[in-house]
């Protein structure tokens, strides 16, 4: 593999055009993305085992979940009625039209084929203090920060069907305790993600013209890349450790994979 560019560019001073601000972008994207984070390579490569899995769907939930939240504020701050239909096209794919369709109900399925409780999940009482504090580090970012930071900051949905492809690849090769019916979420993602990337990039490149605006551009989505490291840091201290397999340290409170016999979270 070639080496990756280190991506320690100063702040931007002047302007760069809307060509080199994608470049700039998609750097970001290649080097902080969580396509490389440890545990990722675990999941699709096959590598952990059942208990983990479900810690990393039990926690992921959160975020799936509250991803409409964050897209019903940023909705709120829209003046425009026409950026308001095409972001509102985010709710319907999460939250669906009726109850049981949308992305939530497809995770809960597949939280459901893992052999999570339904209740366990929908409380999100297990999930790892890490996972509520960068979700909501996340939320938050979007509700208070300017309306292109928090736009830019979904810009991660560029790089997102990379990995799902190889996630769902790799889990239906080695895990024999998922299905395709059971990772069904990932696939209407495959086309949503990437129209809502080219719209979200769109207005960035229109928008950000000045240098600081770019530059701010820049860092929201460095945030949002360090929000889905963490998780998946959290994850890997939690459920993984840096030894064999179970050595990790489940902190108090969080789930400690006894909702498969129908226990509560330790």
């Amino acid at each position: 593999m070639s080496q990756l560019t280190v991506e320690n560019h100063p702040d931007l001073v002047e302007p760069l055009s809307m060509a080199a601000l994608e470049a700039r972008l998609r750097e970001v994207g290649e080097t902080r993305y969580h396509h490389r984070h440890p545990f990722q390579l675990m999941l699709q490569n096959g590598e952990l085992d059942k208990r983990q899995v479900q810690a990393w769907a039990l926690n992921r939930y959160y975020y799936q979940a509250m991803i409409p939240i964050k897209d019903a504020s940023l909705i709120a701050r829209l003046d425009d009625p026409e950026l308001r239909r095409i972001w509102r096209a985010r709710l319907v794919d999460h939250d669906g039209e009726a109850p049981g369709e949308g992305g939530i109900a497809r995770w809960l399925k597949l939280t459901d084929g893992l052999g999570l409780g339904r209740e366990l999940v929908v409380s999100t009482r297990g999930i790892l203090p890490a996972t509520r504090f960068a979700v909501e580090a996340y939320t938050h970012f979007v509700r208070d920060r300017t309306l292109l930071e928090a736009v830019a900051s979904s810009l991660t949905e560029l790089f997102s069907p990379m990995v799902i492809g190889q996630r769902v690849r790799g889990m239906l090769a080695h895990y024999d305790f998922v299905s395709a019916e059971t990772l069904a979420y990932f696939e209407p993602r495959l086309t949503q993600a990437p129209r809502d990337a080219e719209m979200a990039l769109d207005y960035v490149k229109r928008h950000a013209q000045r240098a600081d605006q770019q530059q701010a551009v820049i860092d929201a989505l460095r945030f949002k890349c360090s929000v889905l490291w963490a998780m998946l840091d959290a994850l890997q201290h939690a459920y993984v450790g840096s030894g064999s397999k179970g050595t990790g340290q489940v902190p108090p409170g969080a789930w400690n994979g006894e909702a498969e016999r129908g226990g509560q979270p330790a």
